[in-house]
């Protein structure tokens, strides 16, 4: 694999953190480390991989050595010297750093949006809800055709997964995607979604149904959900009206969705790297379910969630192009190897049969 492969992975992280930087300094708001599932990005995505290394290497050791424990030490070095390439080791420390400056990145300029955008755009976008569903509140039919028991609780813990998710699916494609390029295109088409969803909050800035029209969620109970949208309703209101400096930060907007520009970009990637179909066809349908979640909770316009799916496909597109991606016709892409080493044509004729 060439520079190519990861120059764009670097460059949205560059791009995107020296616009966080220069926003902060325009509006005089600090640079903040936003803390996530598990603590500050930075110590979180390290321990992530760190244990990804672990579980990579303990127990597969341990199966090898299973009538042998003495050789469990010889074993481990085996699986690290076969696994754990210069390349591999590249692509986790690359993939970690760009995605951390990337969402670091993302979580400031979201947090400065008020500042630098005070229009609002929710009055149109909730005109081409009531537009596309005859009048009525897409939020409404969720409610009345799902119902609000049991479905509530259910989609709060879909809509609440995807903090874990991130950090889990990242780790997963650095540590363990059987072909080193697919590593690089899930990281990259990653950042350019977060990227993107950023510029979508200052193209069309908006704060979703949720905290634009709460009346709508009065019929829903007490959930992880709402507990989260207080939550977030709380820290923008401390940020905005009463100080800048405060520690909470602002993390509401609503166009585009991210949920589902990120859990389609997984299923994406998926669906061309990874064999086992039990696994892609539960992203598709955590994609789905994500979707639903978020017009039942308000959280986004209908247009949110479209301009969502076009982010992840343009990025999955432009990832693919950037990491020499193929988008074959038994689902598969490139062939299967753990190094970034080319493979002659003739050879990779072979392995396709």
């Amino acid at each position: 694999m060439k520079r190519q492969a990861y120059a764009l992975l670097v460059g949205v992280a560059v791009m995107t953190g020296t616009l966080a930087v220069v926003a902060s300094l325009a509006v005089d708001v600090p640079i903040r480390d936003p803390e996530g599932f598990l603590g500050p990005s930075w110590l979180r995505l390290p321990l992530f991989a760190v244990g990804a290394v672990v579980i990579d290497v303990l127990p597969r050791s341990a199966w090898r050595a299973r009538r042998a424990p003495r050789r469990f030490m010889t074993e481990a070095r085996t699986i690290i010297r076969e696994h754990w390439t210069r390349d591999r080791v590249v692509l986790v420390v690359v993939g970690l750093a760009a995605f951390y400056v990337t969402y670091v990145g993302y979580r400031n300029l979201k947090n400065v949006l008020p500042f630098v955008r005070e229009v609002k755009y929710d009055l149109m976008l909730k005109e081409w809800d009531l537009t596309l569903f005859l009048g009525a509140y897409p939020a409404d039919v969720l409610h009345t055709v799902l119902g609000t028991g049991v479905t509530a609780e259910v989609l709060s813990v879909v809509y609440l997964v995807f903090l874990p998710f991130v950090p889990l699916s990242l780790t997963a494609w650095l540590v363990w995607s059987r072909n080193i390029s697919f590593g690089y295109w899930y990281v990259t088409a990653q950042c350019l979604c977060w990227a993107l969803g950023t510029a979508s909050y200052y193209a069309i800035p908006s704060l979703g149904p949720a905290f634009q029209s709460v009346w709508l969620l009065e019929d829903l109970p007490e959930t992880g959900v709402s507990a989260l949208q207080d939550s977030l309703a709380y820290g923008r209101e401390d940020v905005r009206f009463f100080d800048p400096l405060y520690e909470s930060v602002q993390s509401v907007a609503g166009f585009a969705s991210l949920h589902v520009a990120v859990t389609l970009c997984a299923a994406l990637v998926a669906h061309y790297t990874v064999r086992h179909a039990w696994i892609r066809r539960s992203l598709w349908v955590f994609f789905a379910l994500t979707v639903v979640s978020t017009i039942y909770f308000g959280w986004h316009y209908i247009a949110d969630d479209v301009a969502g799916a076009a982010i992840a496909i343009f990025s999955v597109w432009i990832g693919a192009l950037a990491t020499g991606q193929k988008f074959d016709r038994h689902g598969r892409a490139s062939h299967p190897t753990t190094t970034t080493a080319e493979v002659p044509v003739e050879q990779d004729a072979v392995r396709h049969g």
